[in-house]
């Protein structure tokens, strides 16, 4: 069972030295690397998911990061963000100025898809194969309300993709897959903002499953419809 965030700044944060602080700041950024690590590597949900299981686990100990960052900040001292997340503040920040979304999947053998999302006027989704376009139905679990802009942009923050690797390979795990899956996803702007690109070969991002599912698609129902 995980604990609140002020119950964690009340047990591990408060009295302490901002030296204190920026140690468990640092234990914290650690722990969510190695959290997103297990759940990326190839193995992962072969195996029974222990409860709390990762996913929960990596949310909770983001609030915990952001608590002590706050705290950090009543110590005295201002927190300097490192690269990785200056980059992923900068995604969200841009994140209202997302003009057009393409998210490419499929591989040699079976060609590939791509789902595209224009938000510059209202919502106008779509799949491509080829040259051939066919309305795409979004997913959502927002009961019966519009799927509007603003719901999309909202689900996509909770997906911190500002975070995710620029690239996606399984050499990080030590082998290499011929074929296979390959995908990839661009964010286009409308304020002049260079394109965010993220790829993956075989690989992918440890929520990357939500993430397919902001678009509709659902790999537990294509598998199942494979095994009958």
């Amino acid at each position: 069972m995980m604990i609140s965030p002020e119950s964690y700044y009340e047990e591990y944060l408060k009295g302490k030295t901002k030296e204190q602080i920026m140690t468990a700041i640092r234990g914290l950024k650690q722990e969510i690397g190695r959290l997103k690590n297990t759940m990326e590597g190839p193995e992962y949900g072969i195996k029974a998911i222990v409860h709390p299981s990762e996913d929960t686990r990596l949310h909770w100990t983001r609030e915990y990061l952001e608590r002590a960052r706050q705290a950090y900040d009543e110590a005295g001292e201002t927190y300097i963000l490192s690269k990785s997340e200056q980059k992923a503040a900068d995604f969200d920040a841009n994140m209202d100025a997302i003009g057009r979304i393409t998210f490419s999947i499929g591989g040699f053998f079976g060609g590939y898809r791509s789902y595209i999302v224009e938000l510059t006027d209202g919502l106008k989704a779509y799949t491509k194969l080829w040259e051939d376009e066919e309305p795409l139905a979004l997913w959502d679990d927002y009961n019966e309300e519009p799927f509007t802009k603003e719901i999309f942009i909202s689900a996509l923050k909770n997906l911190h993709i500002g975070e995710w690797r620029r690239r996606y390979s399984t050499e990080r795990f030590g082998y290499t897959v011929c074929d296979g899956t390959q995908w990839e996803l661009e964010f286009e702007y409308t304020n002049g903002h260079k394109p965010a690109k993220f790829n993956g070969d075989n690989s992918y991002p440890y929520n990357f499953d939500k993430f397919q599912m902001l678009f509709g698609i659902d790999d537990t129902e294509e598998e199942n419809d494979e095994d009958e």
